[in-house]
């Protein structure tokens, strides 16, 4: 059933201006978040491992270090956001993660690489689930696939765009003041940081009462439904607005590990892809110059972008099913180590497409689900500590591949190992389902998942 048919003219007329007003801009936010963060997998085929003597390992620690300093401070600054509002909160944590990428231009060594990681993720603490309780905050839950669908292009964008926008940046070696490329790439993804950050302190606002681009009936009917959708939930879980109560809960923690495979996943792609690609010379005899690589790093994000898109639209369509999330876990699982024994760099990318456009099919879906049954701290903790727990595949992902492949020599067993933690995510999302806890057949709103929740206890 489309969970849009029914709506009125002015809850059409205010979602929609929702979604071109605030969707764009935040999800610019997360494009240069993500680029930010994962710019050290651009760097490292392009001088910086040479330049900084670094092995694959020492790689992986480096980039995984950053979340370490991210999950120390990720309730915290979840909870400061929801004190201190997200408007101030989110363009705080963008411009203090500009500073410190910045610093990546003068980085020496592997020492001084590691320190700059690991603060870079203490800078960024905060700032993906602030992003997605800032925006579940201005739209009811029957809405919010397709308003983190659209937020949640700007990942796979980034890879499609900054990929290339990377390798022309790393080709400008020497027009700075002598900097190598890499090091001119980590300046010229940092500075929009900045810039951003200062533009969302005065573009943003904190609720639909301060929005002067809604009408006075759009501002009355998005806070009289969103105040409806928290007292319903409230009133079925009366505990579950009190922060503490997202530690206690069971579903979050279930939905913590179910995300730590999809971001094991993730990373594993984002930091060794760009390596990959570098390898094909070896393994199939064909050389490509710093552009033709970050295009061919691109191209799986292309296909993912589109499946995110259709598939979150399908979620919105039939209201979410546990098989959103189970079935592109499982061909997540399949595809990533069938890859590496393909025949051509053609048939490794496309296997590389498969996983990416599962990961991103079912990230968006998955992150309706903790605000369905949290409100007030209590959402702002358990979308921090899911966040958290997820990412602490963050560290391990790149760690890992990158031990694992110094001990084998390549990367088959390393995405074996990604697969198995995506499979995991689905097994664990299914037991979560016939727990009760996520009705199998549809999640339309708050009170079916809390009726849910009571059913399973």
């Amino acid at each position: 059933m489309d969970t849009t048919s029914t709506a009125s003219p002015i809850e059409k007329s205010a979602i929609r201006k929702v979604a071109v007003r605030l969707v764009p801009f935040v999800a610019l936010m997360f494009f240069i978040n993500y680029l930010d963060r994962t710019a050290i997998g651009f760097a490292a085929p392009n001088g910086m491992n040479d330049d900084l003597a670094l092995s694959a390992a020492q790689f992986g620690f480096a980039s995984g270090v950053f979340f370490i300093g991210y999950i120390l401070l990720e309730v915290p600054s979840n909870l400061a956001l929801h004190r201190f509002g997200a408007r101030k909160w989110l363009a705080r944590i963008m411009v203090s993660w500009g500073i410190v990428a910045l610093l990546f231009t003068w980085v020496g060594n592997f020492e001084q690489l590691a320190i700059l990681r690991f603060v870079l993720g203490v800078a960024e603490a905060g700032f993906f689930p602030g992003a997605i309780l800032f925006l579940s905050l201005w739209v009811p839950a029957k809405h919010r696939s397709k308003i983190l669908a659209l937020f949640y292009l700007a990942q796979p964008l980034t890879t499609v765009i900054g990929a290339p926008l990377a390798g022309l940046l790393i080709q400008q070696h020497g027009v700075f003041f002598g900097l190598e490329g890499w090091r001119f790439m980590f300046m010229g993804v940092a500075i929009p940081a900045i810039i951003i950050g200062v533009v969302a302190w005065f573009y943003l606002k904190d609720k639909p009462a301060d929005a002067k681009w809604l009408t006075q009936e759009e501002q009355e009917w998005l806070t009289a439904a969103l105040a409806r959708e928290s007292a319903a939930t409230q009133k079925v879980n009366p505990t579950e607005h009190n922060w503490k109560a997202a530690f206690r809960s069971g579903r979050v923690w279930t939905l913590s590990f179910i995300y730590f495979g999809f971001i094991y996943g993730l990373y594993a792609l984002a930091f060794f892809l760009p390596t990959i690609i570098e390898g094909f010379q070896g393994q199939f005899g064909v050389t490509f110059d710093v552009f033709q690589k970050g295009l061919i790093t691109a191209i799986p994000y292309i296909p993912a972008a589109i499946a995110l898109y259709l598939w979150s639209r399908d979620a919105t369509r039939r209201g979410l099913k546990t098989w959103h999330i189970v079935i592109p876990a499982i061909a997540g699982a399949v595809a990533i180590p069938l890859a590496l024994f393909a025949g051509s760099p053609a048939a490794t990318i496309a296997l590389v497409a498969v996983t990416a456009m599962a990961i991103f099919s079912a990230l968006p879906n998955f992150w309706t689900l903790p605000t369905r049954f949290l409100t007030g701290a209590a959402a702002a903790a358990g979308v921090a500590l899911i966040n958290t727990i997820g990412n602490l595949a963050g560290f391990s992902a790149p760690y890992i591949t990158g031990a694992v492949k110094d001990w084998t020599g390549g990367y088959q067993i390393p995405m074996f190992i990604v697969g198995g933690f995506m499979l995991l995510s689905a097994v664990l999302m299914i037991l979560l389902a016939r727990r009760g806890a996520v009705p199998a057949a549809a999640v339309a709103d708050a009170d079916a998942l809390a009726v849910g929740e009571t059913a399973g206890k």
